[in-house]
């Protein structure tokens, strides 16, 4: 087995120790050995691979971020000139374009080695909903592989490609990840276009990441989350979010909500796993916030008990229904009565419950989760096909209904020998900041990659300081607090910090206007001034700027106990013709003596 992390693909590469020819041929060949694991739908043939590979003959390896690395592609997401079924013959069509996403990566050198399994219109978190066969776990082929994304994890975890897309609905991209030792990351709703997928649910579907370690998956979460101007549920994303700023790492000291009841529905396996993730996690610094997770998992029932399954019924309404397997017709079917009025009702109720979840998430640094319950076997799954489904989606049907952004973390194996793990959420476009939380836990936790013995990748570089939300400036007049222009804070939702000094090297001058102060340093005859620290959410800070007028501006003052922040200095002209009221120490203060 080769290791098919990227860093190590792409220094083997670099070695000469194989060609992308070589090991993508010898990896066609391992999914054929493999394939009663019913991963695949379609398997490139070699000659097709070849076409794909020659985007690599003019190219150097360090001008693709992906050269010559092997993805899935899951087979409801396009590839051009191969067939793309969602897992139902009849509704086979062949596309003429790759999916948007697909594109961005094969220009980027990636090698697609063909479309994956899947549960029917990517219904189901089983895997085992497929007229190509039933997903077989990487780990213990008794039990579930997890999906719908069935293929596109056990194609990975067994080493046959360095990462897969995949997509999430309910939890499609972190069930089969948690159970096949893979990191799932699910973006921000929007950031990956959905050109060219088959959609289940249009307004809450994301194509996904499955990948062995968290720097693969920030890495193609990078490429592949290019804004598409056709998607007309895109988003942009935002510059905090950006490649740069991921490095496997966690603050000093953090908190994470834990809900305050869980279900593991009688598992006591993947419960001593969670409290050991919880543990490791207090041991790197968190402090557990316990949290009231009844408006998630009331919200969670909305995905299938309420209206949007009536988006399942619009994506598959041209396709008889003869043609679907019967669990499926059962689910989709389930949408026949639903009303305009059912579904403005949910939306109300929805907008209800975001507000409460949005207030828990912004109260802790990221939320910690199981990604399901527990495990089951297949035999188990025929038994209750839609129960044991409905139980595997109790922490992931709530994600996309309330936009947030989750990582699943493998975190160890139950004495079936087949994975679990946790997920890692917050708001929108926190991509980075999950992956990177996840990265530092999965290091941690010392796993190896997929079903191989390699470990885990060490992460080589370091991350930018992510951009703070909000920026402290320092006052010194017309802007404290009671004086003529603190509305310019306060409208722009700044909130008091503290009332301090700066350090005594500055020197204050009235304005000729009378109105405003000008503070200028001067190491050798200065004065501490007392002067106010505002907190001001960074996305006004421009705005504010912006209307500062000469010779007034903003640079970096120095305060009384050595730190420096943002705030108003001026130009050293103004000196000629303003009055020098550094005497009286503040502004305040020399107003009252006029």
């Amino acid at each position: 087995m080769f290791n098919l992390n990227i860093t190590a693909l792409k220094k083997a590469y670099k070695n000469n120790d194989t060609t992308p020819k070589e090991l993508i041929h010898k990896l066609h060949d391992q999914a054929l050995t493999q394939k009663d694991y019913n991963a695949w739908i379609t398997l490139l043939t070699k000659s097709q691979l070849d076409e794909y590979l020659k985007y690599l003959d003019s190219k150097n390896i360090d001008e693709l971020p992906l050269y010559g690395v092997p993805f899935a592609i899951k087979d409801n997401i396009d590839l051009a000139n191969v067939p793309t079924t969602a897992a139902c013959p009849d509704f086979e069509y062949t596309p003429t374009a790759n999916a948007f996403v697909v594109d961005q990566l094969i220009k980027a050198g990636a090698i697609p080695l063909g479309k994956t399994n899947l549960d029917q219109f990517a219904t189901g978190l089983v895997g085992m909903r497929s007229p190509y066969g039933e997903g077989l776990n990487a780990f213990n082929t008794d039990y579930i592989s997890g999906g719908s994304s069935a293929g596109s994890a056990v194609s990975t975890a067994l080493g046959q490609v360095s990462f897969a897309l995949g997509t999430d609905t309910a939890g499609s991209g972190r069930v089969p990840a948690a159970l096949n030792n893979l990191v799932g990351h699910k973006p921000t709703k929007g950031l990956f276009s959905n050109t060219g997928l088959v959609p289940a649910c249009l307004s809450l579907d994301c194509i996904t990441v499955f990948a062995l370690n968290t720097q693969d998956a920030a890495l193609v979460t990078h490429i592949a989350g290019q804004y598409d101007i056709q998607d007309s549920y895109a988003r942009q994303n935002q510059p905090d979010n950006l490649l740069r700023y991921f490095a496997p790492s966690l603050p000093k000291s953090f908190t994470f909500g834990v809900p305050s009841e869980l279900e593991f529905n009688g598992n006591t396996e993947t419960q001593a796993l969670f409290e050991k993730t919880v543990s490791k996690l207090e041991s790197l610094g968190g402090k557990k916030i316990e949290i009231d997770f009844t408006p998630f998992i009331t919200a969670a029932k909305l995905l299938y008990e309420g209206p949007w399954v009536a988006e399942r019924w619009i994506a598959t309404k041209d396709v008889k229904r003869e043609s679907m397997l019967p669990v499926i017709q059962t689910i989709i079917g389930s949408a026949e009565g639903k009303t305009a009025a059912d579904a403005f009702s949910a939306q109300y109720k929805l907008q209800s419950y975001k507000k409460i979840c949005d207030a828990q998430v912004d109260s802790v640094d990221f939320m910690l989760t199981p990604t399901c319950p527990t495990q089951f076997t297949r035999e188990e799954l025929r038994s209750e096909p839609i129960k044991y489904n409905s139980i595997l989606g109790t922490y992931t049907n709530f994600m996309n209904l309330l936009d947030y952004s989750a990582t699943n973390i493998p975190v160890g194996l139950t004495s079936s020998g087949v994975s679990w793990g946790v997920t890692l959420f917050s708001h929108a476009f926190t991509d980075m900041k999950m992956l990177s939380y996840g990265g530092a836990l999965h290091q941690a936790l010392d796993l190896p990659q997929g079903t191989s013995d390699f470990p885990l990748q060490k992460f080589e570089g370091a991350a930018v300081p992510t951009p703070k939300s909000h920026i402290n400036v320092v006052v010194c007049g017309a802007h404290l607090e009671g004086f003529p222009l603190n509305w310019q804070l306060t409208e722009r939702g700044a909130t008091l910090v503290k009332k301090t000094q700066s350090s005594d090297c500055y020197q204050l001058y009235a304005l000729p206007d009378g109105k405003r102060p000008a503070m200028i340093r001067n190491d050798t005859n200065g004065k501490a001034i007392l002067v106010e620290v505002w907190s001001m959410p960074m996305e006004h800070f421009g705005s504010f700027v912006a209307g500062i007028p000469a010779p007034l501006g903003i640079g970096k003052v120095e305060l009384s106990d050595g730190s420096w922040e943002c705030g108003f200095i001026s130009e050293g002209n103004i000196i000629n013709n303003a009055v020098n009221v550094t005497e009286f120490g503040g502004w305040a203060a020399y107003l009252a003596s006029k």
